[in-house]
């Protein structure tokens, strides 16, 4: 089965409408927003034929009125059902809290009757009913069983947000297996220069080798590169593609990149490609000689 990446002004998304809502109490890159992929793994997945580009200014149909009138039907009825579900389960509940308040009720009853008994005793006995501190029984506090239960109940209700159920959006005809066919439509022209042929090209490599990436522009490069799950594994090296075997390169560069490596616990890879040959090379930079 391949990956539906959603596309919207050469732009990459990867979402699931019900996994998109703020209805939902946890929010992270597996439930929250849209995520937004990196060309190079768009250019990957479609070429390991993994994903499919999908446009979605064409797949979102108008729909005719006869279709909102039955999608609303829909979405009534559903809304009907969790109320009532909400409703049942909210009865259920206040039997629990009844219950629970019966049980308070009885043992307030049984240790006033045992404190009655024992000044009953004490008189008994010949003590003097003014010696014993036996203030009077309170009266039991009224239960809050008999009180008739707020009108104002919030309910929390799911709507039916599906996509699949949407008849105005139909992703035949709007969905690509290939990058050509996609530029083609005009949806899709990344890589288009020498410098994104050579990134894509790395990317490839690093992804054929084993590694994870992830942005790298805070650390002064392309990637971060991750020799594992990024939630398990700190990155190993920041990455940075020369447009060409023949790119210049400043040596304050490779200082720069070499220092800021060294203050972030990473090395830093100059990767090149080249074209003739279809290879990658990579040379890392790192601070070395202190103390």
């Amino acid at each position: 089965m391949t990956i539906p990446i959603h596309v919207s002004h050469q732009r990459a998304f990867i979402w699931d409408v019900d996994r998109t809502l703020p209805h939902l109490s946890q929010q992270n890159v597996f439930l929250g927003l849209p995520l937004v992929l990196m060309p190079e793994e768009v250019v990957l997945l479609v070429d390991k034929q993994l994903a499919v580009l999908v446009d979605d200014l064409s797949a979102h149909r108008t729909p005719t009125a006869a279709q909102i009138e039955a999608w609303d039907q829909v979405w009534k009825k559903d809304i009907a059902q969790q109320v009532a579900r909400l409703e049942r389960e909210a009865s259920v509940g206040k039997e629990d809290r009844s219950m629970s308040e019966a049980a308070v009720e009885k043992r307030k009853a049984r240790e006033e009757k045992r404190r009655l008994a024992i000044i009953q005793k004490q008189q008994a006995e010949g003590e003097s009913a003014d010696s014993v501190f036996a203030p009077p029984p309170a009266p039991p506090p009224e239960s809050s069983a008999g009180q008739p239960a707020s009108s104002n109940i919030a309910y929390s209700v799911a709507v039916p947000t599906t996509s699949e159920e949407h008849a105005w959006y139909n992703q035949e005809g709007s969905t690509y297996a290939t990058l050509e066919a996609a530029r083609s439509a005009g949806i899709w022209s990344y890589p288009a220069t020498e410098e994104e042929v050579a990134k894509c090209a790395v990317f490839r490599d690093l992804w054929e080798q084993g590694y994870y990436m992830g942005g790298g522009s805070k650390f002064g490069g392309e990637w971060l590169v991750y020799p594992g799950d990024p939630l398990r594994y700190h990155s190993h090296f920041v990455a940075t593609v020369l447009a060409s075997p023949t790119a210049p390169l400043r040596p304050m560069e490779i200082v720069a990149h070499g220092r800021l490596g060294t203050a972030t616990k990473k090395a830093h890879l100059l990767c090149g490609y080249d074209p003739a040959t279809k290879k990658v090379a990579y040379f890392s930079v790192e601070w070395a000689g202190f103390g």
